[in-house]
């Protein structure tokens, strides 16, 4: 497989680009590649550059082809709302529902969230889970980096999506997803997923209120980490490319 790597400012029609330091050490140093290999960069703006590696001495560069104006981007605009979740988990959500084709991962605090995340050490948090998403479109084939918000409250994100479609993960009163009607063309549809000892009541109770339907996902109670990611493959195998 050739390498693909994405560039962090916009791409030029053609001609040579210098590599950033980082991504000319990834490419010697992890990959071991060299003067004159293949490579696919991507800016996130949409498509994809094949290239070749231009290698003297400690400056890397590479030479652009023609743009290709290839997407893999899901049909559905898939979000997801996904409560703080400990340990390496978050890291793991955002990885993999990035390359389930998700639009957007925000990252919310709830009652029972074990991880705790305020100022800076919650900035440099969501910087890591940028770049995790980041290198997961690079692996998966994506040409356009999801957004990952800022950590937020649940009251902050329901106030900040009112008449948004919202699916509140909930095992004990929810519908099951063959029975929730498939999104209109173009609407987006937020997934709520609950850290690992689930939403409180009074946090369901708001998500109702607020207009979410509660989803099951049948007599099994998963992880945090498995949760989102099984609905949103459901969703996809529903209602998306699969």
């Amino acid at each position: 497989m050739i390498s693909r790597f994405f560039f962090p400012e916009r791409l030029p029609a053609g001609g040579e680009v210098v590599l950033p330091e980082a991504l000319a050490h990834h490419a010697a140093r992890v990959l071991r590649l060299q003067d004159g290999d293949a490579v696919i960069l991507f800016d996130g703006s949409g498509g994809e550059v094949p290239a070749r590696l231009a290698v003297s001495g400690r400056r890397w560069s590479a030479w652009l082809d023609a743009p290709c104006a290839v997407e893999r981007e899901s049909p559905l605009e898939l979000v997801l709302v996904q409560a703080l979740a400990s340990g390496d988990k978050m890291d793991w959500v955002v990885q993999k529902s990035t390359e389930l084709g998700v639009a957007a991962v925000l990252p919310v605090a709830a009652a029972r969230s074990v991880l705790r995340l305020a100022g800076e050490r919650a900035d440099k948090r969501v910087a890591h889970w940028r770049q995790v998403a980041v290198s997961a479109c690079e692996q998966c084939g994506r040409n356009r980096i999801p957004e990952v918000a800022p950590v937020a409250s649940l009251d902050a994100y329901l106030t900040a999506s009112r008449g948004v479609r919202k699916l509140i993960l909930a095992p004990v009163a929810g519908k099951a997803l063959r029975d929730i009607a498939p999104p209109a063309r173009d609407e987006a549809v937020h997934l709520l997923v609950g850290p690992e000892g689930g939403w409180s009541e009074d946090e369901v109770a708001a998500c109702l209120r607020a207009g979410a339907e509660a989803l099951s996902l049948g007599p099994r109670v998963l992880r945090t980490e498995t949760a989102g990611l099984a609905a949103l493959a459901a969703m996809q195998a529903l209602w998306g490319d699969y």
